[in-house]
């Protein structure tokens, strides 16, 4: 019995140091990033205590209204309005807060995790670097002020990121990209195409990488074909649920009309010499302080006010008169996509498009009473409609927060830079950064060349340029070096499958 005993007792003692030995090499390789989500979680609590109910936006109502009809909205995709539907049974407008406020600790997360798999690789005997470039790769996406104001917002912009954060970490968790990772990622971008139609074209920015990434055709037909079927499967039930409310296969009716708004800060009907149908979409004047665009959609003097069925019914005119701008005055097009684009660079933020637009992206300072469409959705969805509760001296706390501790729009194209200047010729591990690089670019450009600039445009971006500039810079793990006892099991995503049989017994372990 007393044999037994011990033997029990030396069993536990083993398994307990075996655990104490995993816990301290846990701390020791992602204590740093642990801390900073814990860190993260401080700013968003108080946003959640200062503020007990979620914080609105002109988009709010019709997606809360396309959520309680379960319509497709025909100004905006209705990927979001899905997602609060699903949600619907939390009976809280604060509880669909809270889920994006995961999101976007969750995006952090996902960086970290593709930044730290590729470090540690690469520095297998220094097991603190990966996680001190993963956490500081993670910092402008867990601790930027104006990304978790936005999460606060009843908005599609935090799950958009999210989901295309996905796609790009399951495309890059392994050297060669598979059908199934490539349906997986695909899924994921059809997803975020019916929730920002912005999504629409990262397709075809990841199928040209696939191309890119120089493991031959052969290798990237057969992920190109699966990312592009995951993709159109949910992009085509989207269209089917849109024809069957709206008698059109379409995801929404209203991009031509996004786009005339884009040629209002150029054209010139003297240049363009419209047609006598189109002469009616002629820009007029706009005050100085709100953009070209907001003026022309969603002004009191909108030309659609006049035009039977409003925006949606005018959609085919507007694009019209749209493709005519553009083919007119090439030069005035791409001067204001340029001028919108830069816009993000800028070191402080600007009241753009409208000073009121430019105000909802901080937290208010006073309570506000809800709206007549405003409290009817919120009733409708929530069983609540309630007043913007401000509570102190939590939302002091969050308000002096967001005036300090926030991303410059100069910062965004640092990272930008350094992702392009890590990407070399001849550093063919770090093409691994060419898939951020160029999602984030065409996150900042597609809009600025389809309809307006808008701050909550660009901040989709910033994950993906924090992610380029990190993966940039983290060399190959050379074949030859020895590893650290905790890191022979661990394989590098930069080795090909089929080249281990290629290295020698002693350093076939260590390749991986």
């Amino acid at each position: 019995m007393k044999i037994i005993y011990r033997r029990g007792a030396m069993r536990a003692n083993t398994e307990h140091l075996q655990e104490t030995i995993s816990g301290r090499a846990f701390l020791r390789e992602h204590g740093l990033m642990a801390g900073a989500v814990l860190a993260a979680l401080v700013p968003r609590t108080l946003a959640m205590l200062g503020y007990p109910d979620a914080l609105w936006f002109g988009d709010s109502v019709p997606y809360l209204r396309s959520a309680v009809r379960m319509a497709p909205d025909t100004t905006r995709p209705s990927g979001y309005p899905l997602m609060l539907e699903a949600l619907k049974h939390l009976r809280s407008l604060l509880g669909v807060v809270l889920v994006q406020h995961v999101m976007g600790v969750a995006i952090g997360i996902g960086v970290y995790a593709l930044v730290w798999r590729y470090g540690r690789a690469a520095w297998p005997r220094r097991a603190w670097l990966p996680g001190l470039i993963g956490t500081a790769v993670a910092v402008p996406v867990l601790f930027d002020a104006y990304q978790i104001e936005l999460e606060h917002l009843l908005l599609s912009d935090t799950l958009f990121a999210f989901l295309v954060v996905a796609a790009v970490v399951i495309l890059l968790w392994q050297p060669h990209v598979t059908w199934s990772m490539g349906a997986a990622a695909g899924l994921a971008l059809g997803l975020a195409s019916i929730t920002r139609s912005v999504g629409l074209p990262l397709l075809a920015v990841v199928i040209a990488w696939l191309f890119l990434r120089r493991h031959g055709i052969r290798a990237a037909v057969v992920p190109a074909i699966a990312l592009a079927a995951g993709c159109l499967l949910p992009i085509g039930g989207y269209t089917l649920w849109y024809h069957s409310a709206h008698g059109k296969y379409a995801i929404t009716g209203t991009s031509g009309v996004f786009l005339y708004g884009r040629t209002m800060d150029f054209a010139d009907c003297s240049v363009i010499k419209p047609k006598p149908a189109l002469q009616k979409l002629c820009p007029r004047r706009h005050p100085k302080n709100v953009s070209g665009a907001y003026w022309a959609l969603w002004g009191p003097k909108t030309p659609f006010d006049h035009i039977r069925g409003g925006r949606v019914g005018g959609d085919a005119l507007a694009g019209r008169f749209a493709v005519a701008a553009i083919e007119a005055q090439p030069l005035g097009y791409a001067r204001v996509v340029a001028r919108d684009t830069l816009r993000a660079f800028a070191w402080r933020r600007t009241p753009y498009p409208r000073p009121f637009t430019f105000q909802e992206y901080r937290f208010p300072a006073k309570e506000r009473p809800l709206t007549a469409q405003e409290r009817s959705a919120a009733r409708s969805y929530a069983r609540a409609g309630g007043d913007v509760r401000v509570v102190r001296p939590y939302a002091d706390w969050a308000r002096a927060y967001q005036r300090w501790i926030h991303l410059p729009g100069t910062l965004l194209g640092a990272m930008l830079l350094a992702a392009a200047a890590g990407i070399v010729p001849g550093r063919r591990p770090r093409r691994r950064a060419l898939l951020p690089l160029l999602l984030s670019i065409a996150l900042l450009v597609v809009p600025a060349a389809t309809a307006d600039f808008d701050y909550r445009y660009v901040l989709p971006a910033v994950p993906l340029a924090a992610l380029a500039a990190g993966l940039a810079f983290i060399p190959r793990r050379q074949t030859g070096e020895p590893a650290s006892s905790g890191a022979t099991d661990r394989r590098d995503p930069d080795v090909r499958p089929d080249r281990i049989a290629e290295t020698s017994a002693s350093t076939q372990r260590e390749t991986w």
